[in-house]
Order: C-alpha cells, then sequence, then structure tokens
C-alpha cells in the first residue's frame, strides 16, 4: 500500500505565524513553492499560506504586506492528513476540502506536504484525473 508518507516532499519549511507576507514571500521564492505551511512559536500547524493568499487578501485589498503577518492568515481549521494514511485516503482527503496541497503530519508532528504533482506520480492516470477534476472545480 503506498502511503502519504511514501509521496510526500519531506522536510517542508514552515513561516511563523509572526512573520510578514513580504518575508513568506521570499522563502516561497528562495525554495520555488507557491504555499508554505504556517507554524506557531509552539511549533505546531496554524494553516496554510499561499502566493494567491498574498495577492489576493493582502495585496489586492490595498494592504501592506510588511505589515501583514503570516498569522493573520491562518485558519480556524486545517486539514492534514497522517504520515501512514494511504495514497487513496490523501486523494479523498484533497478532493472533499478540494484543495491542491495537504500537510501530512506524524503524531502532531509536521513530516511532509503532498501536492497535486506528487499525487500525480504516484497514481493511476484515472484517479489522478478524477482528483484534479474536483480539486479545480469552480464553487
Amino acid at each position: 500500500m503506498t502511503t502519504a508518507r511514501d509521496i510526500m516532499t519531506p522536510d517542508a519549511t514552515c513561516v511563523r505565524s509572526s512573520e510578514t507576507l513580504v518575508d513568506a514571500a521570499r522563502k516561497m521564492a528562495e525554495l520555488r513553492v507557491g504555499a508554505l505551511p504556517i507554524c506557531g512559536p509552539d511549533e505546531k500547524l496554524k494553516g496554510m499560506l499561499t502566493d494567491r493568499d498574498i495577492v489576493v487578501k493582502c495585496v489586492a485589498l490595498g494592504k501592506d504586506p510588511q505589515q501583514c503577518t503570516a498569522g493573520e492568515f491562518a485558519q480556524n481549521e486545517i486539514v492534514t492528513v497522517r504520515a501512514d494514511d494511504s495514497a487513496e485516503q490523501v486523494m479523498s482527503v484533497m478532493s472533499e476540502h478540494r484543495i491542491r496541497r495537504v500537510p501530512v503530519i506524524d503524531e502532531h508532528v509536521l513530516v511532509g506536504i503532498i501536492a497535486q504533482a506528487d499525487v500525480a506520480r504516484a497514481m493511476p492516470d484515472p484517479q489522478v484525473g478524477d482528483l484534479l477534476g474536483m480539486v479545480s472545480e469552480e464553487s
């Protein structure tokens, strides 16, 4: 059985909840990623921050990304999968919540991230097509 641990990108870099959106954007550029997990001072996962969040929820609204912090964009409910969850369970979670990336947790510790591309590399084409269709549908 293929598990989340098998298909995840390990060693996910967090943006601290106290860091500014400019700091987060720089990290994203350096790492060449479009999203970062938000971690609090207690090292617990607080949410996910995407490049789209920075543009749509900050810049487009005339807010200053040097003054806004990543913590301001942390969601109340963060969707995660466990490292030992099956790839099918991962796909189900991503489809159900219509998300493109999901943090992977092992005993409450962030151990990686799974993106659509990771699923595409690991799963048969029909299943990947179903996932992409569900996640990409307009609300």
